[in-house]
């Protein structure tokens, strides 16, 4: 007779997880007061910790599939269905098949009105928007330790902060691009691509002989899917209100609705994903306070962020410039992640928060033209292009979000 006890027995959770939610970054908890969000239950922090042992059965079973065959061989049957759909792949083998008819069944809570408000209100913080998604949602990221640990075997120090940058950047590009989450759209191949990448980055790095699952969990888990995610494309949009970047609340509920899909077909499980606007700050808050644990990793990340623009490119005044750029976007940093924070990336902790006091005013002005009619799309075509201008700026090379990777030589 089975031992029942065993049976149900819960698996420890990973050393990484706290014994206690953290504080917060200030930011978070500003906003998280603002719509009634509190810390997390007992219940609800252990779930989280439960989570960094979980990743994404459907996507690993595929990859686990392709690298038996020869991912060679099978990443351009996968590239086909993300183009064309699996019913137009000629004789596609039974594991692509049942991968797709997950990914390809939309689910009905969908709504493209939403993606459409959603990804116009995105593209109008323009430049500011993106200076937060870099020097905000990026650089306070690194204060999550356990998701450092992954990037670091990966290459992330040897890559550079630009080119990761500019690949996180490409891929919320696509997605907020004209039809970019419509079925085969731009956003929707980048998606699985990435999530296609996230399988082998778990399959390679797992095998590495120095990767402790009991210290660490599972790379690129459950938790920490949530957390950068929604990092990545609800707290600029939140955390451009402190620069004057003001929408309207369904255009919030609009961007919180983009998430869910976006991270559903990242392979996120829905429990993790936001509802609605408040959601959104909810699973934010919930994941800073169990995942928000800076080590010696952190500033080793963080310290190249902070030198990358002596390197942009400026046709006028560049030296001038590149320091003026060092300057503005470590005072972005400072205001939004506060000294403490600072401290613990090795960034500078004096830095005067000058850029996005200058900027409020002006930002304040273009949000209120919003409300004239044709405002939001006026501004979301204003918005993309200054993004782009800061592209060309910061990386030179383009990107492409999953046309290649190491890994694949790795994964088998």
């Amino acid at each position: 007779m089975p031992d029942d006890d065993a049976a149900t027995q819960v698996k420890p959770l990973p050393a990484r997880h706290p014994d206690a939610p953290r504080s917060v970054p200030p930011g978070v908890a500003i906003f998280a007061r603002a719509v009634g969000v509190r810390g997390p239950s007992d219940d609800e922090f252990r779930r989280i910790g439960e989570a960094l042992h979980e990743g994404d059965p459907l996507m690993d079973g595929l990859v686990a599939w392709m690298a038996g065959v020869g991912i060679k061989e099978t990443r351009p049957l996968f590239e086909e269905a993300l183009e064309y759909g699996i019913a137009n792949v000629p004789d596609a083998p039974e594991p692509l098949r049942e991968f797709f008819a997950v990914v390809e069944d939309t689910p009905d809570w969908v709504d493209s009105e939403k993606l459409r408000i959603a990804a116009q209100t995105m593209n109008t913080g323009g430049a500011d928007g993106l200076y937060i998604a870099r020097d905000v949602a990026l650089v306070g990221g690194y204060t999550y330790a356990g998701f450092n640990q992954t990037l670091l075997r990966t290459g992330a120090l040897e890559k550079g902060s630009n080119k990761r940058f500019a690949e996180t950047s490409q891929w919320a590009f696509d997605l907020i691009s004209d039809g970019g989450l419509d079925k085969h759209g731009v956003g929707y191949r980048s998606t699985l691509r990435v999530r296609f990448i996230h399988s082998l980055v778990r399959r390679h790095v797992t095998a590495m002989p120095d990767w402790d699952a009991d210290k660490w969990g599972l790379p690129i888990n459950q938790a920490d899917m949530a957390a950068t995610i929604v990092g990545s494309l609800v707290a600029p949009s939140v955390g451009g209100l402190g620069m004057g970047l003001v929408s309207r609340p369904s255009e919030y509920e609009a961007i919180a609705h983009l998430t869910r899909y976006a991270g559903w077909l990242m392979g996120i499980d829905d429990e993790f994903l936001p509802r609605d606007f408040r959601e959104s700050i909810r699973v934010l808050h919930h994941t800073s306070a169990a995942l928000a644990n800076p080590d010696e990793t952190s500033p080793q990340l963080a310290r190249p962020m902070a030198t990358d623009p002596l390197g942009w490119n400026y046709s006028r005044w560049q030296p001038l410039r590149r320091r003026l750029a060092q300057s503005q976007h470590l005072s972005v940093s400072m205001f939004f992640l506060g000294g403490k924070t600072m401290t613990q990336l090795g960034l500078p902790s004096r830095t005067l928060p000058w850029y996005p006091i200058l900027r409020t005013p002006v930002n304040l002005a273009r949000s209120a033209a919003k409300l004239l009619p044709g405002g939001r799309e006026r501004a979301a075509i204003r918005g993309r292009a200054q993004q782009m201008r800061f592209m060309r700026t910061m990386e030179a090379a383009p990107v492409t979000i999953g046309e290649t990777t190491h890994l694949s030589q790795h994964a088998a």
